[in-house]
């Protein structure tokens, strides 16, 4: 029996070699400011893709998608290897180049996300969830300090979670998606909205920033 072309193998086995690529890729690299391995996170994002249904493509996708920013892997190496749906939502989910500045960055994201596919809105609004359910946690035990993890602060993050919640909104019926934007929207508001840890309220020109920065999104 002849080979199947690239991109029509039998599917059982792209996951297994996403993640083959990812544990590669990522293999020295740890979270922002803790011990923990790197990989974890796209696991993390993996399962939460796999518990809404999606595809195997977008799952592959979710364990690939810091490759080609954070481990220098080419896209052109996911297309040859995954197929163009795989390399396409890896490449929407990369930054541009890191020599622009964060504000230029996250903006470049966030007018993406607003007119993005479908896959590549799971993918991030997967992402984000699983990095804000950390920090959440985090919270919890070291108070502000889990700040200092980031090359911005608390304000900066509250400006960049808040309208990614803005550019992630739902713009058709896809019940599984709804529930993990719903979490994602649910969790931003928890995190930053509660006062201080030690039930300190928030310094006013947070406050002040904070109702400027909702009322830009509404």
């Amino acid at each position: 029996m002849p080979q199947n072309p690239l991109g029509q193998r039998e599917r059982g086995d792209l996951i297994d070699r996403a993640i083959e690529l990812a544990v590669k890729a990522h293999r020295k690299q740890k979270r922002k400011g803790t011990s923990k391995a790197y990989i974890s996170h796209p696991f993390a994002v993996s399962l939460i893709l796999a518990g809404a249904g999606c595809s195997e493509e977008v799952i592959a996708a979710g364990i690939l998608h810091d490759v080609v920013e954070d481990a220098r892997v080419k896209t052109d190496r996911i297309r040859e290897e995954f197929g163009d749906r795989v390399a396409f939502i890896v490449e929407q989910c990369t930054e541009p180049d890191k020599r622009r500045s964060w504000e230029k960055r996250k903006q470049h994201t966030l007018d993406l996300l607003k007119e993005a596919d479908e896959r590549v809105k799971f993918v991030v609004c997967a992402d984000k969830l699983h990095n804000i359910r950390t920090i959440a946690r985090d919270y919890h035990v070291v108070g502000d300090r889990v700040w200092s993890r980031f090359r911005r602060g608390r304000a900066d993050q509250k400006w960049y979670y808040t309208c990614l919640v803005n550019s992630l909104r739902p713009r058709t019926k896809d019940a599984s998606y709804e529930k993990l934007y719903k979490e994602l929207k649910r969790k931003v508001k928890e995190i930053f909205n509660e006062p201080q840890k030690g039930g300190n309220a928030w310094p006013k020109e947070v406050k002040e920033r904070s109702f400027i920065s909702r009322r830009r999104v509404r």
